[in-house]
């Protein structure tokens, strides 16, 4: 029993280039996924608290001081609220954001056919993952609101908050394929250098004309 155990153990340790493209894999079809809603007016209403309580995003909304009275629940159609978003930017924005995501999602995959390409992909989802939980400092709708119960603001999460912290783990994910781009291009450059060095003529030998 012992020896089975053991070895099925191994065989699992021999499986972390699996985990690696699974990771890959996870990563770019949220970046694909989620980019492709961008598109989509619901999700654009959605992001609004988040970017217009952003520093490093704010400015992209024509009006982000106004959003609390434009808010809408996912499904619902206010066309004023509609109206109002259109002029704020949000839909130009949230597309443009959809771009950036679907950018990353490709250079992510991309680490087959280029390590460089798959590093910058890794770098560009941690980074992107990192401004995300920033949301967690900067956006009050992701803590539960002092309605009436004990339990609001910090460590309560709203649905919102709870959302953004799963992204820990797309930026633990993103530090992962990262290192392993890392590695796969320091491996090249060994291959490589290994290569010339092999094919570079021995001191002394002569020349043959």
């Amino acid at each position: 029993m012992k020896n089975r155990f053991s070895n099925a153990l191994d065989a699992f340790s021999r499986t972390d280039r699996v985990g690696v493209t699974l990771m890959r894999l996870a990563i770019a079809i949220v970046f694909f996924w989620i980019g492709a809603l961008k598109f989509v007016p619901y999700e654009a209403d959605s992001i609004t608290p988040f970017v217009a309580n952003s520093p490093v995003m704010s400015f992209f909304y024509a009006h982000p001081d106004e959003y609390k009275g434009h808010l809408t629940h996912e499904g619902q159609l206010i066309p004023a609220q509609r109206t109002w978003q259109e002029a704020n930017h949000t839909y130009t924005f949230s597309r443009g954001l959809g771009v950036v995501e679907w950018l990353i999602g490709l250079l992510v995959l991309a680490y087959p056919l280029s390590k460089r390409l798959g590093l910058a992909g890794a770098f560009l989802s941690f980074m992107t993952t990192l401004v995300t939980l920033s949301f967690l400092f900067t956006t009050p709708e992701a803590w539960v609101p002092a309605l009436g119960d004990a339990q609001h603001g910090f460590p309560y999460l709203s649905g919102a908050g709870r959302l953004v912290i799963k992204d820990t783990m797309m930026l633990a994910g993103a530090w992962i394929i990262g290192v392993d781009a890392a590695k796969g291009i320091l491996a090249d450059r060994r291959s490589k250098a290994k290569s010339m060095i092999a094919t570079m003529p021995a001191p002394g030998a002569r020349q043959v004309s």
